[in-house]
């Protein structure tokens, strides 16, 4: 501040996390050298309550349905099966722990992928924050982004939505790394940031300049290294595998930078992340 007072500090939100379901996969089958061992990779969704009384929820997890969302849906199961219990959706954990779901003010979609956007269903009030690349994937999905659109309600498409284009994105400084950010909130707490190369128009964001919500900028906290491991098969489905890459490489930086790093299909111990 110009008069020499130190500037007051923002008051505190808080930060849950809930694993929506879950699936499996062989390492061994992802990474070329990784040992043959199947790991459970939960979908994780992050609850973001501000002091301010928005309510942020960064993705919705499974729906317990993939299977009936048409021929691709089908297929997709198949490949990629889906684990979810009667309180694994998003709208079952949020009642577990105190919320309603009709709380929620706003819906980050990191990307379009099923494991993001099963719990859509649940938020007919919200506003729904997306990127133009996520909008124009809903719009015309290509096949090997494996977009499931039988998984959104019909209002979906006349929801309140804010599309995130490049002009809303500006310069900032956060923690010593120069990044393009968005303020959702108007306050600094929740700062929405491009992570290219998993999908089109991938998004992450920054909370009270603590926590950095990845989506699927990388596989998991411990799987950064491997990125540029894949097989041709997990390559292919990126949608840009260089630019893939150098994100999950970059998110080292940002945990340098002290920022902590929260990928949705990494674990947690407990479910409070903030305070």
């Amino acid at each position: 501040m110009g008069n020499g007072q130190p500037t007051p500090r923002r008051a505190a939100g808080t930060l849950d996390y809930f694993a929506c379901g879950s699936t499996s996969h062989d390492l061994a089958r992802l990474f070329r050298g990784a040992p043959a061992e199947t790991r459970t990779f939960p979908a994780g969704a992050f609850l973001y309550r501000s002091p301010s009384g928005a309510v942020v929820l960064f993705d919705t997890g499974y729906a317990p349905d993939t299977a009936s969302a048409g021929l691709t849906g089908r297929l997709y199961s198949r490949l990629l099966p889906p684990s979810v219990g009667p309180g694994d959706t998003i709208d079952a954990q949020l009642r577990a722990a105190g919320h309603s779901p009709d709380d929620v003010t706003h819906v980050v979609l990191s990307h379009a992928h099923p494991d993001h956007i099963g719990g859509v269903r649940h938020f007919p009030d919200a506003t729904f924050v997306i990127s133009v690349g996520i909008a124009e994937t809903l719009a015309s999905p290509r096949l090997k982004e494996g977009v499931l659109r039988g998984l959104l309600p019909d209002w979906f498409h006349t929801a309140k939505r804010r599309v995130l284009t490049s002009a809303d994105l500006a310069p900032s400084r956060v923690r010593g790394l120069d990044l393009s950010t968005h303020d959702l909130l108007g306050d600094g707490s929740y700062l929405l940031t491009p992570l290219p190369g998993h999908a089109r128009g991938h998004l992450g964001a920054i909370v009270e300049e603590r926590v950095l919500l990845a989506g699927d900028a990388a596989w998991g906290s411990d799987l950064i290294e491997h990125t540029g491991s894949l097989r041709p098969l997990p390559g292919l489905i990126q949608h840009d595998r260089h630019a893939y890459q150098a994100t999950a490489l970059g998110l080292r930086e940002a945990e340098t930078a002290g920022l902590r790093l929260c990928l949705s299909h990494d674990r947690y111990d407990g479910t409070r992340l903030l305070p």
